[in-house]
């Protein structure tokens, strides 16, 4: 079984009933001579037809060892405050903002190994440095998921004093400085002749950091965005130039297909949205600055997994095999290594299944964790959405106005993960105006007072599961309560455009004792504030069969075409 990293309290296990799920298609896909098929033999993927050809830092390293891996780390030391203060994409470097930490890319067997990055030498530039030893030292660290928490006060500060020693965790204000360095610096192989919708792209790119100043543009919450003039200029380009191709390669149910319910749903409603799409999607992959991958993670394990694999090797040697076969039949893939090509999966194992293969691509992925190979500036998060009913998915959203909510913070929750017995351990029945509890029933009065806490709590706490990405974060915008995020290492979504600090609260995970004096700390005017930001961009966050502007949809797609936009570099 998958650790599937987080199920509502409304609804903890996943919906997997076929008749209720909506299957997921194209009228009617066209299929050409090359099929990618899912072979009966061993788990192993075949693939059949007939295919046709169509850093100036200074560093020093030193050795761990850890298991045994052999890793290196690179201490820098020139820190991200000497990046002049001039504003790149969009994002101001606040002089008061701490540093990043890069390190050096490790290596095994004398290969780089860097899950994000790692290439072939004429794909990418040598000096691109990874964040790949905290994956490795993060994985050693959350070996404090099999830390049986009991309810022994002491357990609980171990537990705590052992989060305080994980040194491999990223505050958000770290997280944007990174952001700047990423469009300080293009990582994006540079074809090596520039073609028209190269120009186009570099074009879009010198309008959008020359957009006219907007202060209050009609339809957005200027306080919501790192720079909006910025955004709706970019926008506004999108909607105009951007064109994108989808690869018809590949069968159902891996392919073309996914699920529109449950806690996985956000790659299905992009899938069925972009495929169904007139504006954007062209026939001639020759007219497109974007290529989709049409594959869904989750049925891909849901499909190869239990049946045919019980190894996630398999599975990444089947999404290699469908790769090989795209770079073999056209020259798009080739001639940017799979930088202008771009993915969408919300199931927890997206991230490492297309991380080696596709980790030139723009990933869109729910499990965004830095420390894990999500490479801020190029990946982007996709938001979890759960999704109960394909016909009616906003219903019941909003909340009560700030002066009736007298809870000050909220969660319930199953307890996955190494972090929520230790929330509930320091604040379950610990005041009465923190309403912290475990699983609620899943039963319809059940359903009813979890949706009624959110929309009666100022906070709502988005504690990590399994992974660090949450259904809650959603849950919270959709019944106006300010997200309360705990998770070290997750990047929120749209995290590119959007200004998280003005609608919600980042929380390191070693502070959960303070949790309480944090939010009290918080003046009323601030709280108004955020929750006035909550109500705003929600519209950011709504799925609609037909989509609006500047929804959950377009969002998606913005963010992969500004991340694109900016991987341009014309020297």
């Amino acid at each position: 079984m998958a650790n599937d990293s987080d199920s509502s309290a409304l609804d903890e296990d996943e919906i997997e009933d076929t008749d209720a799920d909506y299957e997921l298609s194209s009228d009617k896909i066209e299929q050409n001579d090359v099929l990618l098929k899912v072979g009966t033999m061993h788990g192993k993927s075949s693939i059949t037809g007939n295919v046709t050809s169509t850093d100036n830092t200074s560093s020093q390293e030193k050795s761990i060892e850890t298991g045994s891996k052999h890793l290196k780390q690179v201490e820098k030391t020139e820190s991200l405050e000497a990046i002049s203060s001039e504003t790149y994409g969009g994002l101001q470097n606040n002089a008061g903002a701490r540093p990043s930490v890069f390190l050096g890319i490790s290596r095994k067997n004398g290969e780089n190994t860097d899950t994000n990055l790692r290439t072939s030498e004429s794909f990418f530039p040598a000096k691109v440095v990874s964040l790949d030893h905290m994956e490795a030292q993060t994985e050693n660290a959350e070996l404090l998921q099999t830390i049986a928490v009991t309810s022994k006060k002491n357990s609980t500060r171990a537990s705590i004093s052992t989060l305080k020693r994980r040194k491999q965790s990223m505050s958000i204000s770290q997280m944007n400085a990174l952001l700047l360095q990423s469009l300080v610096a293009s990582h994006s192989m540079k074809p090596r002749r520039l073609s028209v919708r190269d120009r186009e792209l570099l074009s879009a790119k010198l309008g959008i950091e020359n957009a006219p100043r907007t202060e209050n543009p009609p339809g957005l919450y200027a306080s919501a965005f790192r720079n909006v003039s910025m955004f709706k200029r970019s926008y506004e380009l999108m909607e105009r130039m951007l064109k994108v191709y989808i690869y018809k390669e590949g069968e159902k149910p891996i392919f073309h297909q996914s699920k529109m319910r449950g806690i996985y749903a956000s790659e299905g409603w992009f899938m069925k949205l972009i495929e169904g799409n007139k504006k954007f999607v062209v026939r001639d992959p020759r007219k497109a600055h974007l290529f989709y991958l049409s594959f869904s993670p989750h049925m891909l394990r849901m499909t190869l997994f239990d049946q045919y694999s019980h190894n996630q090797k398999e599975l990444e040697e089947y999404l290699k095999n469908y790769v090989d076969l795209l770079a073999k039949k056209y020259s798009f893939w080739n001639r940017t290594g799979g930088a202008d090509h771009f993915l969408v999966g919300c199931h927890d194992w997206a991230s490492r299944l297309t991380r080696h293969h596709m980790r030139n691509c723009i990933r869109v992925l729910c499990n965004s964790n830095v420390a894990k190979g999500f490479k801020i500036g190029k990946d982007t998060t996709l938001p979890v959405t759960y999704i109960r009913s394909v016909e009616t998915p906003l219903k019941e959203i909003g909340g009560k106005p700030p002066s009736e909510r007298l809870i000050l913070a909220f969660f319930a929750g199953s307890m996955h993960g190494y972090l929520r017995p230790i929330l509930l351990e320091y604040w379950e029945n610990k005041a009465p105006d923190m309403k912290i509890l475990g699983p609620m029933p899943r039963d319809i009065e059940g359903k009813r007072r979890y949706r009624e806490y959110m929309k009666s709590s100022k906070y709502c706490i988005c504690a990590r599961g399994y992974e660090v990405h949450t259904p809650r974060v959603v849950e919270a915008i959709f019944y106006d309560c300010v997200p309360v995020i705990i998770s070290d290492n997750y990047v929120p979504p749209f995290f590119e455009v959007l200004n998280w600090e003005a609608f919600s609260v980042f929380i390191q995970e070693r502070d959960i004792p303070n949790l309480r004096n944090i939010l009290l700390a918080i003046s009323e005017e601030k709280y108004a504030a955020m929750q006035l930001g909550v109500k705003k961009v929600k519209q950011h966050f709504l799925w609609h069969k037909k989509p609006v502007k500047y929804d959950l949809f377009h969002m998606i797609l913005h963010s992969v075409w500004y991340n694109r936009v900016f991987q341009m570099n014309s020297k």
